[in-house]
């Protein structure tokens, strides 16, 4: 038995053509909305890098595993889709086209549907048929090469830059647009999302400072890339770190005044930023980063403990707004962002692909699913 759907998409319904990565990811999100959501999995499964009953990304949907390669099982999509609000996708382009469930054949069937396709290089270019993950994406982008030390090599910022950023929530941001606008037009239409597409724009202020030549390519010596003493990292005594961000005069004197410092150097004059960073550098040298945290709680100083993950779930702030929760047997992140009359709730568990197959396909109206199992193109996994 499913949770009631209570979020602001409640009464939409998703088909989510499993992949990994950003796909999975924006299906959370709109699961975690209150969209009604079906994962249709694949034989054999794909290659992710999180058992299955631990995989948060699958959590909010049932999955059904159907053989897309069959004729019969892209015939059982496309039956889906007569009863979808959207579809998502991550696959190369045209491997649904091969399939016979691209988005001419889907909104043949389905015009009103929303067809959200999501890719590393978009659907055409001249990367568009290669292979490749979020790295490359943000390589190409320009994102991972503005991020890092002076003199030191890029930084990798995980994989939240690309996938997670510039690909599931500019994917999201994609079909809910399209579902707006079709409340107008009574029309669906595909939304083409590209990871570089996304990574750029989320680029647009690094964008915007380099075009008025306040930015220089030479990363780790720019104001938001650890080239201001004042937007940077510094080492406790106790090997810990402190973060600090006080942009704005005020906040600069209240970090200084924190760390016992006076006659301190004019933060806007680029040339004082080696004796600041120095300054910084020593005074937070002399304590604990507990001892920090104390000294800055409550101040405009915009100074912060670096956490793990595993501080920032206990961290009082956190703790207060319930940002992590405990659900299932794993802390977890709560649903985002928050709704004053909708609110979103997590439902369902993640689920080893294809323990819901019956009952999923059976919920979306899909007939003789007894046919189906026994055919093998759909597989119930007990």
């Amino acid at each position: 038995m499913t949770s009631p759907r209570t979020g602001p998409l409640a009464g939409v319904r998703v088909i989510e053509l499993v992949g990994v990565g950003p796909v999975p990811f924006a299906a959370m999100l709109l699961a975690d909305l209150g969209a009604e959501v079906i994962r249709i999995d694949r034989p054999g499964g794909t290659d992710n890098i999180v058992p299955s009953l631990r995989d948060l990304l699958g959590r909010g949907r049932p999955t059904a595993m159907v053989d897309l390669k069959d004729p019969r099982g892209a015939a059982v999509v496309l039956d889906l889709v007569e009863h979808a609000d959207v579809l998502v996708e991550g696959f190369r382009p045209g491997v649904t086209e091969r399939l016979g469930i691209g988005p001419d054949a889907c909104l043949a069937r389905n015009p009103a549907l929303v067809y959200g396709r999501m890719t590393g290089w978009g659907q055409d270019g001249p990367l568009s048929r290669t292979a490749g993950h979020d790295i490359n994406y943000i390589s190409v982008a320009g994102a991972l090469g503005t991020i890092g030390r002076a003199g030191g090599p890029p930084q990798v910022p995980l994989n939240v830059v690309g996938d997670f950023g510039g690909g599931a929530m500019y994917l999201v941001t994609g079909v809910l647009a399209a579902l707006v606008e079709r409340g107008v037009s009574g029309l669906g239409q595909v939304v083409d999302a590209a990871i570089t597409d996304g990574v750029a724009h989320l680029l647009a202020l690094q964008v915007s400072l380099q075009q008025s030549g306040s930015w220089s390519d030479e990363r780790g010596t720019n104001l938001l890339d650890t080239g201001a003493p004042f937007y940077d990292v510094y080492e406790t005594s106790d090997g810990r770190y402190m973060s600090v961000g006080p942009l704005e005069r005020r906040f600069a004197d209240e970090l200084a005044n924190g760390l016992g410092l006076t006659d301190v150097p004019d933060h806007d004059d680029v040339t004082t930023w080696p004796e600041l960073r120095r300054l910084f550098a020593g005074a937070f040298a002399l304590r604990t980063q507990a001892e920090w945290t104390a000294v800055f709680d409550g101040s405009d100083a915009c100074v912060s403990a670096v956490l793990s993950l595993t501080e920032a779930y206990e961290h009082p702030h956190n703790v207060a707004r319930a940002t992590y929760v405990e659900r299932d047997g794993m802390v977890q992140p709560a649903p985002a962002p928050r709704f004053s009359r909708t609110p979103a709730t997590l439902s369902t568990p993640p689920a080893v692909p294809g323990s819901g197959t019956r009952e999923a396909l059976e919920s979306w109206g899909i007939a003789d699913v007894d046919a189906l199992l026994e055919g093998g193109v759909a597989i119930q996994v007990d």
